[in-house]
């Protein structure tokens, strides 16, 4: 199995290597750039040498292939090659039906597949289309496409970087880069170098290609473009990812091999025998040997098979979920492990005060989202906010430059954080006044923002910040008589213990201002602490039911996060993780080898601080323990890791289109509770499959045995390979597709996933397959006896053992849709509105194969009395009870081991 290794970084004696390292003059001296940008001409020949800014586009497969791929199936292919002898030998109309079976397979398919490509058509939309730059010291905007290394860009908020940029000049600028790594939380940028070795997410002098300006403004110069950028990395390290068959098709291809295998030696010597034991000419005995290819091999099988899909498919798209490869359904039925991204994914992408901490204690904040609606709790009772909170809610209100907006909800329009505390002073009942008469933005250096307000009380500088940075300004904290001494270590034990909840935590403070103008100076001493707000991406409810369920069936759940190791681990508890106390970061992954990690990744169920690499090495450290992985992730980090898991999940809405390139559903509504429901489908899919298979292969076994009885003893065929190829293409696969239709079962999902490697026909089918054959081939070759002994010609005969054949199909289905429980009831009996209308088709298509005469003559069946008709029903009744006895004698030996192992404990 491959594992990923870490892709290397550029080579250290190239001119952009580690370019967070360097000054920002370093770096425009190593591309040959200046701060106005380059010349025109410069760019134009730096663009036609290195090519232009632009992912390499996916592969697609084009229309014809994918409709060749339909024919990527061994019982197709030996039904194609029994049609090309049959057409050497001149029976033209065997040839013709067996091909419109192949191509009834083929268009089923193909036409299900278009159709989820054509669904995901409509999600497609990825890197900047244009870029502001400076060129021949000119301000202008030319497309995305045409940068180059050391062009020099201007962006601001809401702009889409265009390029991997090393950042030369900021303004108050924060970057949305959870696309690549995880974090919900804008980041903010700064000039000074960091450390060569620095994670992805700590590389704060660079913009990095497809994330989004949050708020302020910066320039930067171009460092890698296309395929050298860092979302251009990530594109090349997928396209060495070895995608995995599924669980299914690894299962039908060893089926279909078996059952090829052992028809074609059956039929070989069948021929031998016809041949030269028999003495029958050699065309005369290959017609008979196709009877009996046509009789063994289950021709609706694929078709069916695809329909099921299908179906689960279906099934999905109502439940906000594309399905890009019909298998991949199936798949998420064999899932043991489910590894998912935290931001968007299993939170809601929105950040959201929780907790409040002021001098007179502490309180939770509900509500979530950035609604300016919830209540106030303290100690699980609601309260309405006193003076000091009315006064943080004022500071939270008014020293902000985001805006929310309700159209059709509520979303903010700038950082997150600041439409958090917006939301936050709303519950408070604080509302936005009139601009500031002065602002001190946030800068890196100081941690903090200012602004000065004039309140009913009074002037006031209004300031929130990191703890220490404002608890080192502070000398009072506010109470709901005035203030009173500042109690440092409370507010440090304070913010330690909110911060290990996994909370980002900010300061609010006041301070009376007589001046017009607000400058650092009035704020070194003096400040009055309100109080402390802890804010987090919260969990999303339907994602916390979904863990649960997915726990109660047997699948474990990862977190994989490029967040921070904190934040995981609250965010872990939350949703019901249960691994949550050890927490493996990045750093830790990387001192392991492949087999450590294989015993790590087992044993914890919380990984943070991660790269696109190691995201790729757990989950093939996991499928090299024997899971079936899911992936869910919604970055372009997560893309390599999606196309390497047995089921990539990509969210719709937030989601990059790298990760629904790689991915094999992708979700419309980002809804991780959409998940569990597939894995519910998934498993009823594959249940449906089985009943499918356990219905299919004993009509099939039934012809095929009397075939072989027919020809051991030197007797008439009892039924022509047409009228089999009528049986098992209309009526076998009209019953069989009602059994797709089939709900779930009860305890679909408190079972534990089946394991990959289990065969698709188990020892039940086996048994299964056998009696009834027996009994098919008891009650086909006995009424074809008896109409030829009663006097009745061979049409008659064939007819009767045709329809006789088809009645027990009809109530064999009954009994196969219960496989534990009596089918004799009249829940049973009534059947689902699939089965009826089953039943009802394919009782008006044996009428027509009976009685209508371009059909007697095709088939050459003849017209039946009622009272044969009702022997042939007989027949079906007769299965119906020796198999009901089956199922009572089966759970009796049950109760009886049972029994027995309880009396040994």
């Amino acid at each position: 199995m491959k594992t990923a290794t870490s892709a290397p970084e550029a080579p250290a004696d190239t001119p952009t290597a580690a370019p967070w390292a360097k000054p920002a003059e370093a770096v425009l001296a190593a591309v040959a750039s200046r701060p106005r940008g380059l010349s025109n001409d410069e760019a134009l020949r730096r663009l036609a040498q290195n090519g232009p800014n632009r992912l390499p586009e996916p592969p697609r497969q084009t229309a014809l292939a994918r409709f060749m791929r339909q024919f990527n199936n061994l019982l197709i292919l030996v039904l194609i090659a029994a049609a090309g002898i049959t057409a050497l030998l001149g029976h033209w109309l065997d040839t013709g039906v067996i091909l419109a079976v192949v191509l009834a397979n083929t268009v089923i398919g193909f036409v299900q597949e278009g159709r989820a490509e054509q669904a995901l058509e409509a999600l497609r939309d990825m890197l900047a289309p244009k870029a502001s730059l400076w060129r021949d010291g000119v301000r202008v905007t030319v497309p995305a496409a045409d940068l180059v290394v050391g062009d020099v860009v201007w962006l601001e908020a809401g702009d889409r970087v265009p390029a991997d940029l090393r950042l030369i000049a900021v303004q108050g600028l924060t970057v949305e880069e959870a696309i690549l790594t995880g974090e919900s939380v804008p980041v903010r940028k700064q000039l000074a170098p960091v450390a060569p070795d620095a994670a992805l997410g700590d590389r704060l002098p660079m913009l990095f290609s497809g994330t989004m300006v949050a708020e302020g403004s910066g320039t930067g110069v171009v460092t890698a473009t296309g395929a050298d950028s860092e979302i251009g990395r990530i594109s090349t390290m997928m396209g060495e990812v070895q995608e995995l068959t599924t669980p299914l098709i690894r299962q039908m291809a060893v089926f279909a091999r078996y059952l090829t295998g052992i028809i074609i030696a059956l039929s070989g010597l069948i021929l031998a025998f016809a041949v030269f034991l028999r003495g029958m000419a050699f065309p005369e005995a290959f017609m008979v040997v196709v009877g009996l290819f046509v009789a063994a091999i289950p021709e609706g099988l694929p078709a069916v098979l695809t329909v099921t899909l299908a179906i689960g498919v279906q099934t999905m798209a109502r439940r906000h979920a594309i399905v890009r490869r019909l298998p991949s359904i199936e798949t998420l039925g064999a899932v043991s492990v489910i590894c998912s991204d935290k931001t968007g994914t299993l939170t809601r992408n929105e950040m959201t005060v929780t907790h409040l901490v002021t001098a007179e204690g502490r309180h939770e904040v509900t509500g979530t989202g950035y609604a300016p609606e919830g209540d106030l709790l303290r100690d699980g009772a609601k309260v309405q906010p006193g003076r000091v909170l009315r006064d943080l809610g004022r500071v939270a209100a008014l020293c902000n430059t985001a805006q929310l907006h309700e159209a059709p909800q509520w979303r903010v329009e700038g950082d997150p954080m600041e439409g958090a505390l917006l939301a936050l002073a709303g519950k408070l009942g604080a509302s936005p006044g009139d601009a500031a008469l002065s602002v001190i933005p946030f800068d890196a250096r100081y941690r903090y923002m200012a602004v000065l307000h004039d309140l009913p009380e009074g002037r006031f500088a209004l300031i929130k910040g990191a703890p220490e940075q404002l608890l080192d300004r502070a000398s009072l904290q506010a109470t709901a008589d005035g203030s009173q001494p500042l109690d440092r270590q409370f507010w440090l034990d304070a913010a330690e213990e909110t911060a290990a909840q996994g909370m980002r935590v900010l300061a609010l403070a006041l301070k009376p201002h007589d001046g017009d103008r607000l400058g650092h100076d009035d704020l070194d001493q003096g400040l009055v602490l309100l109080g402390l707000t802890g804010l987090i991406d919260p969990p999303r409810d339907e994602a916390i039911v979904a863990v649960r369920e997915c726990h109660e069936a047997g699948i474990a759940v990862k977190m994989i996060t490029g967040d921070h190791a904190g934040t995981a681990a609250a965010i872990g508890r939350q949703i019901g993780l249960k691994r949550t106390d050890t927490v493996l970061t990045g750093a830790d992954l990387d001192r392991l080898d492949d087999l450590s990690l294989q015993g790590a990744v087992v044993a914890t169920d919380v990984f943070a601080r991660t790269s696109p690499e190691h995201k790729l090495r757990l989950v093939s450290a996991l499928q090299a323990q024997g899971a079936v992985v899911a992936m869910t992730g919604d970055g372009v980090n997560d893309a390599p890791a999606l196309k390497r898991a047995d089921a990539g999940i990509a969210m719709g809405q937030k989601g990059s289109e790298a990760a629904r390139q790689a991915a094999d559903l992708v979700l419309t509504d980002d809804n991780f509770a959409s998940i569990a429901e597939a894995v519910r489908q998934g498993r009823t899919v594959y249940g449906n499959l089985k009943k499918v298979i356990t219905f299919l292969l004993p009509v099939n076994g039934g012809e095929s045995l009397s075939l072989v009885l027919a020809l051991m003893l030197g007797l008439v065929l009892p039924i022509t390979p047409l009228q089999i190829l009528w049986v098992n293409m209309i009526s076998s696969v009209a019953l069989a597709m009602a059994l797709a239709f089939e709900p779930a079962e009860n305890q679909v999902m408190r079972r534990p996933p089946r394991r990959p490697d289990a065969p698709i026909v188990s020892r039940f089918i086996l048994w299964r397959v056998l009696l009834v054959s027996i009994l098919f081939t008891i009650g086909v070759f006995g009424q074809f006896a008896l109409e030829l002994w009663l006097g009745g010609t061979v049409e008659a005969a064939r007819t009767m053992a045709v329809n006789t054949l088809v009645a027990m199909e009809v109530f064999y289905l009954f009994s196969v849709r219960y496989r534990h429980g009596a089918s004799l009831t009249w829940q049973g009996a009534k059947g689902t509105r699939a089965v009826l209308m089953a039943v009802g088709l394919v009782v008006m298509l044996q009428a027509i194969f009976t009685y209508l005469p371009p059909m007697q003559r095709l088939f050459g069946t003849v017209a039946l009395s009622p009272l044969q008709l009702l022997e042939c029903a007989g027949a079906g009744v007769l299965l119906l009870l020796v198999l009901e006895l089956d199922k009572r004698a089966a759970a009796h030996w049950k109760s009886l081991r049972d029994r027995a192992v309880a009396a040994k404990v």
